[in-house]
């Protein structure tokens, strides 16, 4: 690739590893990492955490944090489960929010007064859609806004819609990640007029799959006997999630004479209550909260289980699972997935034939979905997981997200690649 096709790229974004082994969601971050990895020059902008630095180079990307309260420590309206979550568990948070985007505006601003980029790309509409566009209109940089999901489904007031309508309809483009999100931002727009949209999915890695030596010995380390079935979830312990739905379910299979264990891996803002849960039903021995578990060593746990759970639902805030690379990432490693027909769950998941979808808020539907989906003989499981993968390999790897994020960006600055 010659200097002149190289893009200069800027992802401004709430949601960011903060330090290597940071149990952040780490999608942003991998697709920076792949764009670097293609030869291109990419700064992520994020919020400052406290024991973050402000500046580093992070796995070949240049990382600028920025300070938006006083004290350090007081910056808590994001990371740590999100900032819906965050807001919806303490809604004083709202007060920093004014400061938070008048700080992300001066900063994008701030790096297009040092630095020349071709390309700014947005996650998540509010703030960083409108910041990217306030910040950059007298730069003339074009702006593609990513939509994720949990800021179109939420923070649905009159102000805040005209807010997001704004920001979408002033973008050079739009990117979603699941059909789901697409009909939503369509539906906001409201216009075939509007801002072009383009479907891509975020992609998690498709590595080989784990030693199953490592494998068995993890299971039998979960198991309290070897005919015991683990299921497994893995996610932010939070009720959106159906974490408690997973638990019922549990509960329901046991008294239907299953001899199953939940495994819970993930931290969240409802953890506790989850496992006060779990003690008042007395199901200490059939339920495990494991806590966050480096991501390198997940895949194993997804492997290890007899099925893999993720019955996310819709939040009284509007919040909704847009895509759900936990389930992507299960469908790599080599699980049977069970999640819910939700939101972009339904774009991964092809019930029966690579996994198995239940009705959402649903712990019966859940109950009745895992006990098909632990019936399964052994050559119907590698038939359903040999599909899981390939669906996986097909059209949501990294790879493929970071061509096709390359080829948006491409068209939106006109720097093209005469290789």
């Amino acid at each position: 690739m010659s200097r002149e096709d190289v893009l200069k790229l800027l992802l401004v974004t709430s949601n960011y590893p903060r330090w290597t082994g940071d149990s952040t969601t780490p999608f942003v971050h991998s697709l920076a990492k792949d764009l670097v990895a293609k030869g291109h020059q990419v700064t992520v902008l994020a919020p400052h955490f406290e024991g973050a630095a402000l500046k580093e180079d992070f796995d070949g990307v240049q990382v600028r944090r920025f300070r938006y309260f006083w004290p350090v420590k007081a910056q808590t309206v994001c990371y740590q489960g999100g900032a819906l979550v965050n807001l919806r568990k303490k809604p004083i948070e709202k007060l920093k929010l004014p400061m938070l985007v008048l700080a992300e505006c001066f900063a994008v601003f701030r790096l297009l007064l040092t630095q020349r980029y071709d390309v700014i790309n947005a996650h998540w509409i509010i703030p960083q859609g409108f910041a990217a566009l306030v910040s950059s209109w007298l730069f003339r940089v074009p702006v593609v806004t990513t939509v994720h999901g949990g800021d179109i489904f939420s923070l649905k007031g009159k102000l805040m819609l005209k807010f997001k309508r704004w920001v979408l309809r002033r973008s050079a483009a739009i990117s979603v990640n699941s059909s789901f999100t697409e009909a939503a931002v369509n539906e906001l727009q409201m216009s075939s007029s509007g801002t072009s949209v383009h479907r891509i999915p975020m992609g998690v890695t498709v590595s080989e799959l784990p030693d199953p030596e490592e494998v068995s010995q993890l299971r039998s380390s979960l198991q309290d006997h070897p005919e015991q079935k683990l299921l497994v979830f893995v996610g932010r312990v939070i009720e959106e999630k159906g974490v408690f739905e997973a638990l019922e379910a549990t509960r329901l299979l046991l008294a239907k004479g299953h001899q199953v264990k939940l495994v819970v891996i993930g931290e969240g803002q409802d953890k506790a209550e989850l496992e006060q849960r779990i003690a008042r039903a007395n199901l200490e021995a059939a339920a495990q909260t494991l806590g966050w578990v480096d991501h390198s060593q997940v895949q194993h746990y997804m492997a290890a289980a007899d099925a893999f759970l993720g019955p996310s639902k819709q939040s009284a805030s509007g919040w909704v699972e847009a895509q759900g690379l936990t389930f992507l990432e299960a469908m790599a490693a080599g699980a049977v997935v069970v999640g819910s027909r939700s939101g972009g769950i339904v774009d991964s998941i092809e019930h029966g034939h690579s996994g198995y979808l239940c009705e959402p808020a649903s712990a019966t539907s859940l109950a009745d979905t895992l006990e098909q989906a632990l019936a399964l003989d052994d050559d119907g499981r590698q038939q359903l997981v040999a599909n899981a993968r390939s669906r996986v390999e097909a059209m949501f790897s990294r790879e493929i997200s970071a061509a096709r994020f390359e080829h948006l960006f491409r068209q939106v600055s006109g720097v093209t690649n005469d290789e």
